[in-house]
């Protein structure tokens, strides 16, 4: 007996397949077409073939660019660690310790441009971290941090770092409020100190959290864009010391209007992508197949 099609289920999934497919499915096909053309927005695209992913191949910023998004990788095993032990300190029953994960959750919930132009407020020639400075006798004339080409990708991912901390912690805090009490008597009883205890039980403990913050915070690293456009006020900084991935797409396809280059650079930008979620996926896949 043929079983009976069923309209209702596929009508409820109607308009998120909908949506999906305008506001995903369609711009990757678009912008997959867009790459293979000479496109400037004003005039109907041509199309070039190859010629924009050629040109990639012998374009210094992209490759400075591609650079910098890499080396901001190294944003995420330092916010792992920090996230870390902040959810240790704070897992504790102290008075005033709700106060306390309140505050450091506040970045996480501040615009992300309110935080940059904070920053760019704090390492200003005459900004808060210069007047502390020259307080204290450290230097003599106020130091231009961000016209510095050697500083501006530092102080950009020490601003991530800042400002992910809060969130990534929460996620490190639920998962120590799930580890099970007696698994720390334990470690105790057999004589291991605070160190040990949490390096021996948290740490193990914590592995599927840490898998997949390593996924999101490495995803996050390698498409940074609002750091880098607000605290180099949209230039990326002198001889483009902070210019990203997404930043130099952004440049390519709204201030100079070469479209389909741009479109060429987010066509690489999701193959990066998309091999760095795979490669995290089948480590968190391995790892739990271990336990």
């Amino acid at each position: 007996m043929t079983a009976r099609f069923r309209a209702t289920p596929y009508l409820f999934l109607l308009p998120a397949v909908a949506l999906i497919g305008v506001f995903v499915v369609y711009p990757i096909v678009a912008v997959f077409y867009y790459s293979f053309t000479d496109y400037d927005i004003v005039r109907p695209p041509v199309w070039i073939g190859l010629d924009n992913f050629r040109k990639l191949l012998g374009d210094g910023t992209f490759w400075l660019a591609l650079t910098h998004s890499f080396v901001y990788l190294l944003v995420t095993p330092t916010i792992i660690a920090l996230s870390v032990c902040l959810a240790i300190v704070v897992n504790r029953k102290l008075r005033g310790i709700h106060i306390f994960r309140a505050l450091y959750f506040v970045p996480a919930v501040s615009g992300s441009i309110a935080i940059g132009l904070a920053w760019r407020w704090l390492f200003d020639r005459n900004g808060i971290i210069n007047g502390v400075l020259q307080t204290l006798g450290i230097i003599h004339t106020p130091i231009q941090w961000l016209a510095e080409p050697g500083l501006v990708l530092p102080i950009a991912m020490l601003l991530t770092i800042w400002a992910g901390i809060g969130y990534y912690s929460v996620i490190f805090l639920a998962g120590l409020q799930n580890i099970p009490e007696e698994l720390y008597d334990a470690a105790r009883i057999d004589g291991c100190s605070d160190f040990q205890k949490h390096w021996h039980v948290s740490l193990p403990g914590l592995r599927p959290q840490i898998v997949f913050v390593a996924v999101i915070s490495s995803l996050a690293a390698l498409k940074v864009f609002d750091e880098i456009f607000v605290l180099t006020a949209r230039t990326g900084g002198i001889l483009d010391s902070g210019v990203t991935m997404v930043f130099y797409l952004w440049k390519q396809a709204f201030t100079l209007q070469h479209a389909g280059y741009a479109a060429a650079i987010a066509i690489v930008l999701l193959a990066i992508t998309l091999a760095f979620s795979i490669v995290n996926v089948r480590l968190l896949e391995r790892r739990e197949a271990d336990r």
